[in-house]
């Protein structure tokens, strides 16, 4: 399976989990780029609904 580009700055994301005292597996950044990419389709189906061009935080 070819590798997903990062939408999230992975330092920030294993810093963030270092800081709750635990370890971070190599495949954590696959998953939460494919959790990204899945919120982020909802959200732009949700604007789209609202005949909306704009995404918004209430999408989310």
């Amino acid at each position: 399976m070819a590798k997903k580009e990062a939408l999230v700055v992975q330092a920030k994301v294993k810093a963030l989990i270092k800081k709750n005292k635990m370890n971070c597996a190599s495949d954590v950044m696959g998953a939460l780029t494919s959790v990204v990419e899945h919120h982020v389709s909802k959200a732009v189906a949700r604007a789209k609904s609202n005949g909306r061009k704009t995404v918004r935080a209430n999408d989310f």
